[in-house]
């Protein structure tokens, strides 16, 4: 220990005595060390932690794949959840729950907010308990008893000052007053979600069919049960299922459907698809550890060089070859662990960059700090880093000659290949390193110009504001009200200066609010027990296309007129109508239903064909839709209890040269406000903000690949740099005799650029066979760009 401790001061000394040195190669170091820390702290915290809940690895979600349809992945039906739940054999608990916006009044300014709408077995199988008070239960869940409500912690704190208080309490929600109680804990999130108030799902089970696959389920697996398992018992339940809720699916089209259970870790719920970007990442700034190795090693290497008397000495003194290479590595170790030290500053700011630069859906940010196991992965690293570049003069120095260093320490002689053969093979190694990440950056810079150049079906969204309003039934008790007062106040904001035109939408292109179902085309009849393709829906009120500036193909839009005579007609996507027909305008005159309707009361007339859009985001196809107006004659009759369907929740499309100024958003607040005081205004924003959250994630990970491929280039440059300057060094003496005999100076210097080329090239050629093979694990991240793509 006494031995290990002077070895240590004296490796100090030595640093100190080489300031420049230390400084460039802390500096490599910290930068690799304080990038792979900072991205494995998110893939650690995000991947790799299990989720914060009591035996986490039994939690499921219940999902169902139906890939005769075309589903890969379905949710849940209410139907199927209560036959799962009273007649499964695998499951502890088995929850079912929906995200939602619910409106709030009667604190101060009405306000929307995040809602989750949970059945009493979520959080039982979840085993979370309120804070204060008590979880929903079955009575809870009940059609017909008292309306109750759960708050989030954070709400209760911003909202009630944190008052126990509060339970037995009411809030108006929607418009009607529910009793407060219970408030969850501070650490709790549901999921990928921190929602502001939980409300229970309330079902009448006499009124459900198999369908309405709009929810999402998770379950707590017994002790001992499988996946497969699972999966084979929900199987079992599904003839059941159609049995106990007649009126939907029906047995032969879910056999036709190839529908099944399909359960999967909860982990996975939570994740999403943001791990194959992590990984990507985790990967990239490995190898920004591996090229700032490389060039620290090369600088050890050229010390190593200039300490060969030092180390001649020491030998005949009888040091024997352990001890020389306890010295190097011990110095090297304690490079990396000051490095490291740096690293962590550098990882603190990084992540805090990373968590402002990051996708707003990335899941569990609120769990990323540097904790107890960062430190020890940033230890470890540090160590690894300094015992490999340590290496590399031990290495050397197993082939040392005594009597020759004794006899050449003092001159400068020119070294032979061998001496240079490693630091070659190191600057090799960096350029070919650096020029995956090049080609890495490259290929999402194509993929962002690929997507930037994708029609959305839309244009000049910055111009665009968008708002969501929801009008309670207490507020307006008939929805056909409703509806007209959405009218009503889209004329008034239609007033303000700068105003063009307004629009109104269930859904507004990109946003993530989507409705589907299937669609029957009357001149394609469907076979018996056949489904049909299952179309995205949405409702429009006038002026809804024009604001978009989404093009007419054919026919016209729906109208106030269409939607006040309830007028039984819809609007569908060129992409849609190309299916069937030759061109969009044969389309015009044709009809389709969704096929529930009794009586075929449910064929509509389709007016209107209008260009395609990306509902899905820029790097998905063109989504299919069906237009229908915001009140209509419902489509699916009696199944849905009414004869009317008016939207009460719609979106608001603005088109005004003043979009984006604070002065242009107050007045259109107060005019929604002077029509109704106790509307609250949600998910205000322009339309570019909407489309540019679709690119998210491209965008996030453009530019982590882009400044990981900078600082590669940057050290590789400097690795070149520093081998070239010592070559040149070591070589002072052949240079003077080969000016002495006539080489003219751009001789020498042409001399010196060649080996500086052949360095970069000989790493050009290496890099793009090794990016042939490792690009091709980026494909998922792609979008309209091969992995091999030549220009890149």
């Amino acid at each position: 220990m006494d031995r290990l401790a002077q070895n240590i001061r004296h490796a100090l000394r030595r640093l100190s005595r080489s300031p420049g040195f230390t400084l460039v190669a802390v500096l490599s170091l910290a930068l690799g060390i304080g990038a792979n820390t900072a991205i494995y702290d998110l893939v650690n915290k995000v991947l790799l932690t299990p989720l914060p809940f009591d035996e986490p690895e039994r939690l499921v979600g219940v999902w169902h794949t139906a890939p005769g349809v075309g589903f890969d992945v379905a949710n849940q039906s209410p139907a199927l959840h209560f036959t799962y739940e009273d007649d499964n054999q695998v499951f502890e608990e088995l929850g079912m729950w929906d995200n939602t916006q619910v409106s709030i009044t009667g604190l101060e300014e009405p306000e929307e907010v995040v809602g989750m709408m949970v059945t009493d077995g979520t959080f039982r199988a979840l085993r979370i308990q309120p804070v204060v008070g008590r979880r929903f239960t079955r009575e809870d869940d009940t059609p017909g008893t008292p309306e109750t409500v759960i708050l989030g912690y954070a709400y209760w704190q911003s909202h009630f000052a944190g008052d126990p208080g509060v339970i037995g309490q009411t809030l108006r929600i929607d418009g009607r007053a529910r009793e407060i109680i219970g408030v969850m804990g501070p650490d709790f999130r549901f999921l990928r979600w921190d929602p502001a108030v939980y409300l229970p799902l309330r079902f009448d089970r006499a009124q459900l069919f198999v369908g309405n696959f709009s929810y999402q389920a998770l379950a707590r697996l017994r002790p001992g049960v499988a996946i497969e398992q699972a999966n084979a018992d929900l199987d079992r339940l599904m003839p059941l299922s159609v049995e106990r809720f007649p009126g939907g699916m029906t047995l032969e089209i879910m056999e036709q459907a190839q529908f099944a259970a399909t359960l999967h870790p909860l982990m996975e719920d939570v994740v999403g698809d943001i791990g194959d970007v992590l990984w990507v990442l985790l990967g990239t700034v490995g190898i920004v550890l591996l090229i700032a190795c490389a060039n620290v090693a090369n600088l050890f290497l050229v010390r190593a060089e200039g300490r060969d008397r030092e180390v001649a000495v020491r030998s005949a003194m009888g040091a024997d070859q352990r001890q020389v290479a306890g010295q190097f590595l011990v110095e090297s170790t304690v490079l990396g662990a000051l490095g490291g030290v740096v690293g962590l500053v550098f990882a603190y700011g990084g992540l805090r960059i990373l968590l402002a630069m990051a996708p707003t859906n990335i899941p569990r940010f609120e769990e990323i700090t540097l904790g107890p196991e960062v430190f020890l992965f940033a230890l470890v690293l540090s160590i690894l880093a300094g015992l490999f570049f340590g290496l590399f003069p031990v290495v050397r120095y197993r082939r040392f000659h005594l009597v020759t260093a004794l006899k050449e320490g003092g001159r400068g002689g020119s070294s032979g290949r061998e001496r240079h053969r490693v630091r070659n093979t190191l600057v090799v190694a960096q350029m070919a390193l650096a020029l995956i990440l090049l080609i890495g950056s490259g290929l999402m810079i194509r993929s962002a110009q690929a997507l930037r150049s994708v029609d959305p079906g839309f244009r000049s969204p910055e111009e665009i504001l968008s708002l969501r309003l929801y009008i309670p039934p207490a507020e307006v008790e008939d929805g056909e009200q409703a509806a007209l007062t959405h009218e009503l106040i889209a004329s008034r904001i239609e007033e303000i200066p700068g105003v063009t035109s307004v629009g109104l939408t269930s859904s507004i292109t990109m946003d993530g609010w989507d409705s589907n179902d299937p669609i029957f085309v009357e001149d394609f009849p469907t076979a018996d027990g056949q489904l049909p393709p299952i179309r995205r829906f949405k409702y429009v009120g006038e002026g809804y296309f024009e604001t978009m500036q989404n093009s007419i193909v054919a026919g016209r839009p729906i109208t106030m007129a269409d939607i006040h005579d309830h007028g039984l007609v819809v609007m569908i996507t060129e992409n849609l109508a190309r299916e069937y027909w030759d061109t969009p305008g044969d389309a015009l005159g044709k009809r389709v239903s969704t096929g529930l309707a009794p009586g075929g009361a449910g064929w509509r007339e389709i007016v209107g064909v209008t260009g395609d859009v990306r509902d899905d985001g820029l790097s998905q196809d063109p989504t299919a839709v069906v237009y229908w107006p915001m009140v209509t004659p419902n489509p699916w009759g009696e199944l849905d209890g009414g004869s009317i369907l008016a939207r009460r929740s719609m979106a608001y499309v603005i088109r005004s040269p003043r979009t984006g100024t604070a002065d242009f958003f107050r007045e259109v607040r107060e005019t929604i406000w002077a029509v109704n005081p106790n509307l609250p205004l949600a998910n205000v924003r322009t339309v570019a903000e909407i489309q540019e959250g679709s690119m998210a994630q491209t965008s996030f990970t453009l530019v982590m690949l882009g400044i990981a491929a900078a600082v590669a280039l940057l050290l590789g440059a400097i690795g070149i740099y520093g081998v070239i300057s010592y070559v040149v060094s070591q070589r002072t003496r052949e240079i003077g005799v080969r000016m002495a005999v006539g080489a003219a100076s751009v001789d020498v210097t042409r001399m010196i650029l060649r080996q500086g080329l052949a360095l970069a090239g000989a790493g050009v050629v290496v890099g793009l066979a090794s990016a042939f093979g490792l690009t091709r694990l980026m494909s998922a991240l792609l979008y309209g760009v091969s992995p091999l793509d030549p220009m890149t």
